[in-house]
This record gives C-alpha cells, structure tokens and sequence, in this order.
C-alpha cells in the first residue's frame, strides 16, 4: 500500500505532524536521511515523498544529510515518484545566495548582500556597505551565527578571534542592516502552495527565530538584539486578516521552484520598503501562536499530504483498471 514518507534529520520537529497523520488516519514511514547507503539499481517505493531535510542538520552532528537527502531526491525524481519540496527546494534550503537570486527574479526586493570566502574578502565586503551591517551563514537556519556590526573596526576584530564563526560551507553573507520602525518581522506560511497565514515574530530577542517550541529553549539572547523588553510580549503571534500583494509573488516563486510547503520571511524598513530575508522549506509552526488564532499547519501539511496520496491512488487505480480492460 501507497504511504507518505517523511524525509527529515530532525525528530523533534517531526512530532507535530506525527499527532496529526494519527488523526487523520494517514499511513506514513518516516526516513531519517542523517547517513545510510542507496541502492541505485533498486526502484523507490511508490508513495508521497515530503523533504523536510534542514539547512541546520549540521549543528545537530547530522554534517552530510543535505548532501544524502539530494541524491535521494535525485533517484526519487528520476523514477517519476511525487516529492513535495523537490530537489530544487533543497538547493534553495542550503543556501541564501540561491533563494536571493532566485527571488529577485520574481521581482522580490532581498537586502543588498555580499558573498565571501575568506577572512580578508568578508572585511573587503563590509567595505562596501554604507551604514550598518550584518553577517551571516550562506547556509544556516534559525538565524544562527548571524551578528550585527555598526562599525568595519567591530568586524576585523570578530573575524580575527577566536570566536569568529565560519558557515558550514565557507561563505559568508556581508548584508545591509534593515532598520525596522517597530522590532518584528513577518514570516508568511504556505500549504500545497497555497496562502495559510501570516505570523509577527517579535526580534527584540535577536534573530534566532526558529517558530518551534524546541528552539525557544534558552533562547535569551542573541548578538543581533539591541535592546529586550522587561516583559516581552509572546514571540510570534498569527495576524488575522493578513493581506498583502507580496503574497502573489511569493505563490509563484514557490509553485515554479518545486516548493509545495514554506514559510517565507521579510522585514519592512522605516520608508515602507518589503525586503524578504529567508526562505525555510522545512518550515516549523509555534503551537502557542496556533491555539491563540485556532490554525493549525502541521494539521493542514497532513491534509494536503493525504489528498496527494489519494490522488496518487486514484490514477493507479484508474491505470490498473484501463489494463484490465484492455
């Protein structure tokens, strides 16, 4: 029988859903991509395949999963199996100087970024930039490593010690510091390709952003913050009645970038200006956010699993039959 496979590196985001293929009554398999071996002369089960394989699987000791999970999409594709987050996904997942290009070709405004390799040419970069800036990890998540700098001597001085953090794959993103009126970005959900909804993430914290609840553990502080409220309100709040025209443009880029789920975030500056930033393809959801607004996106990622399942059963089914027939 046909099932859904679930292609991860992380158990603990996977649990949601877990809750929400029992109520729905789904089968699935879960593949846990962190090592194995592949068998190329052997055909992939049939079934639906959903990759939720995370730019952060190497903080998590899980060093070469993206680059196992890509050659299983590979023989999943090449065998006309249904991925959900395809191939071309996982390219955008690992890394931002793919989705910054790939989005300004949708006419999506990213902020003004500089891709390094080497010590010297991250301090060259940040030259370049007129006012404050940023770096960050070409292929990161959750917003880790990720550090604000207002002058270039605070940079030279970082890349020089001891606690100078490379990205995983040796680049480093030298990035414009959008100055935001209020301390909050929007992260905005996508289903099946479709609108779900929106979330305030509140920044005053920092940028670690991760919308699961395993992520906010010890999630205090970050190197990005300026200043912390006493009492914070709760992190990330669903906006009801979110609209905006940016939504058109993100549906597009998703559907003609083998996405089916993401959550898309952007920060708006002082003049009304929409930068988007980030691009996550694993997407995660906080449950104290959900139950406040009555959504739920674990629950509706199941349904749309499911209906792709049933879909895929029925044309079997219809083939099987016409061969019958004939």
């Amino acid at each position: 029988m046909s099932k859904i496979y679930v292609i991860h590196e992380n158990s603990a985001w996977v649990e949601p859903l877990q809750v929400a293929f029992r109520e729905l009554e789904l089968p699935y398999e879960e593949w846990f991509l962190d090592e194995g071996k592949l068998d190329l002369s052997v055909p992939p089960p049939e079934g639906v395949f959903y990759n939720r394989m995370s730019a952060s699987s190497h903080t998590r000791d899980h060093r070469f999963a993206p680059e196992y999970t890509a050659a299983v999409l590979s023989w999943l594709e090449a065998h006309g199996r249904r991925v959900v987050n395809s191939s071309r996904a996982l390219q955008l997942e690992i890394s931002k100087v793919a989705q910054y290009v790939s989005l300004q070709n949708y006419g999506i405004k990213t902020p003004l970024t500089i891709a390094a390799v080497g010590k010297q040419h991250i301090i060259e970069a940040a030259r370049q930039m007129t006012g404050s800036f940023i770096t960050k990890h070409n292929r990161a998540g959750k917003g880790l490593g990720v550090k604000l700098f207002h002058h270039i001597d605070a940079l030279q001085d970082y890349v020089g010690s001891a606690q100078f953090e490379p990205s995983i794959d040796g680049i480093t993103l030298i990035q414009e510091y959008i100055r935001a009126p209020l301390p909050y970005i929007t992260r905005v959900e996508f289903v099946g390709g479709n609108f779900l909804y929106a979330v305030r993430v509140d920044t005053s914290l920092g940028f670690e952003l991760c919308p699961a609840d395993v992520c906010q553990i010890g999630d205090v502080f970050c190197p990005v913050g300026e200043t912390a409220p006493e009492t914070p309100a709760p992190r990330f709040q669903i906006i009801e009645g979110f609209a905006h025209p940016i939504i058109k443009r993100y549906q597009r880029f998703i559907a003609e970038n083998g996405i089916g789920i993401a959550g898309i975030e952007f920060i708006v500056d002082e003049r009304g200006e929409v930068y988007t930033y980030d691009v996550n393809t694993n997407t995660n959801y906080n449950s104290d956010a959900e139950a406040a607004a009555g959504l739920y996106g674990m629950r509706a990622i199941a349904r749309y699993l499911g209906q792709q399942l049933y879909e895929l059963n029925a044309r079997r089914e219809s083939v099987h039959t016409s061969a019958a027939i004939a």
